[in-house]
């Protein structure tokens, strides 16, 4: 199986060369071919949101480390993480990390959790963020700081790394299988539990506006509890059928936080559409499941599997808007079941696939999704993700994105971990360091997925120092 299907981002040796690439494989994706530094660059643009400034629009993305102490407080690992996100020059801080609301919606044993017993802990790390953003810049103004909420739902495993203990939104024809539901340790959620989960987002926003934080995220996106709920056309009750139905524990969960934590800003990281779940194919390459279609379980889908329509996508922000939510952070199904398409990437980790088609296409479909969504709900703004595949050419691209106003923001997130000071030197025109720059190569996944703490093993120097490294290497080789 080799990687030298798609050419890789680091052989092009000009912006010119690279939009020649894309222009010759029909891939649209703005590319500035100069780049601007100081007050006049894109990227320095102030926005408004809530009555907070945001002093540019740069953000980094949300993510879990599987490093957090087994009670759900910050550990020092997860804490430098917070410190170097604040290092990084962003002003836009979406949601640091995935907290759950509850201990049964923890993703791994190592999930961060916000509760009574969690909320000293998370406010000291947040402040140590602050800190870190005062020290390097001199202020923090404009930076706008959230956290992310969320039960992890059908991916929970908050007792056993290996074990599914899913809390899922409806059967699933094929995620039930692919997953292991076991109905001696996994449930489907009542319609009364879902209102005392609902209750559970409310107590959890209070905390974190409690921890000094500017805004939650209300996240409906990977698989997930909230984004499997919006897809839960065969559910019968008052969260399933319709998409007034569907939409239920978005609009009760908005009403949750704002009675719980008034005025706390909102904001939603939402796959504005999914694919069907993927496999591993003969070759190593990612494949669809077999499926009979219409595929129905697709929010966002147009029915193949393979295609979108974004009808209900639109319709949800749109909702969202009329509730005091229009910040949205834009993704792409998820990483559990067709991780291509969420993140793209040139290799994977180890239980994913060989990228089935070149990744910028990948990337091209996230920006696209956020133009037609950033279209639709102007007075929304819009966070562009997936974009890490870009590397060396993140800049021009998203340089591109920002001055077409085909996004409000462009995000980041495992470029954070060998390199957050990639903003500070964008931001003031310097060169990228070349050896800092993440090449996808999913050891900050793989690593999750054999039991170890996440990082960036080939690039920061301080994981690769860590015996975690080996023990890595050892993994891969099996």
């Amino acid at each position: 199986m080799t990687m030298d299907r798609f050419k890789k981002i680091a052989s092009f040796k000009s912006p010119e060369d690279f939009a020649a690439h894309l222009a010759e494989l029909g891939i649209e994706l703005p590319v500035d071919l100069a780049l601007e530094s100081g007050a006049d660059s894109p990227f320095a643009r102030t926005a408004e949101y809530h009555g907070h400034k945001i002093g540019n629009r740069l953000c980094v993305l949300p993510m879990e480390g599987w490093d957090c102490e087994l009670d759900g407080n910050p550990s020092e690992l997860m804490s430098r993480r917070w410190e170097r996100f604040g290092l990084s020059g962003a002003k836009l801080i979406w949601g640091c990390e995935a907290a759950a609301v509850r201990q049964d919606g923890r993703s791994n044993t190592r999930q961060l959790m916000i509760a009574e017993t969690t909320v000293k802990g998370v406010a000291a790390a947040r402040e140590r963020l602050v800190k870190a953003h005062k020290k390097a810049f001199g202020s923090d103004d404009g930076l706008f700081v959230g956290l992310q909420l969320t039960h992890s739902g059908r991916f929970s495993k908050p007792n056993d790394d290996a074990v599914h203990e899913s809390i899922a939104a409806y059967h699933h024809p094929l995620l039930d299988k692919k997953f292991h539901f076991d109905a001696n340790r996994c449930k489907v959620l009542s319609d009364d539990d879902i209102k005392r989960l609902v209750e559970d987002y409310g107590k959890a926003a209070a905390l974190a506006q409690k921890a000094g934080f500017d805004f939650v995220d209300f996240k409906q996106c990977h698989g997930y509890f909230g984004h499997e709920l919006l897809s839960a056309v065969d559910r019968p009750g008052e969260y399933g059928g319709s998409f007034e139905n569907r939409t239920r524990f978005v609009r009760e969960g908005i009403a949750a936080i704002q009675s719980a934590a008034p005025g706390l800003a909102i904001g939603m990281r939402l796959s504005i559409f999914d694919f069907i779940p993927f496999k591993k194919g003969v070759d190593g390459r990612g494949e669809p499941e077999s499926f009979v279609p219409p595929y129905t379980h697709a929010f966002g889908g147009d029915g193949s599997g393979l295609g979108w329509d974004l009808e209900e996508p639109v319709k949800l922000l749109q909702m969202a808007e009329q509730l005091g939510v229009s910040m949205v952070c834009g993704t792409i199904g998820s990483p559990y079941y067709n991780p291509h398409i969420s993140r793209p990437a040139l290799y994977p980790p180890s239980d994913g696939y060989l990228p089935p088609e070149d990744p910028l296409v990948g990337v091209a479909r996230h920006a696209r999704a956020a133009a037609e969504l950033k279209r639709s709900c102007p007075g929304c703004l819009v966070v562009c993700s997936g974009l890490t595949y870009l590397q060396e050419l993140f800049p021009n691209v998203a340089q591109g994105l920002l001055r077409q106003d085909l996004c409000d923001f462009v995000g980041l997130g495992r470029m954070m971990l060998p390199y957050p000071e990639i903003f500070v030197d964008i931001l003031a025109g310097e060169p990228l360091r070349k050896r800092l720059i993440c090449r996808t190569f999913s050891d900050c996944t793989t690593a999750p997925r054999n039991g170890l703490v996440s990082g960036c093993y080939p690039l920061d120097d301080f994981y690769k120092t860590r015996p975690e490294r080996t023990k890595l290497k050892e993994a891969k080789a099996k």
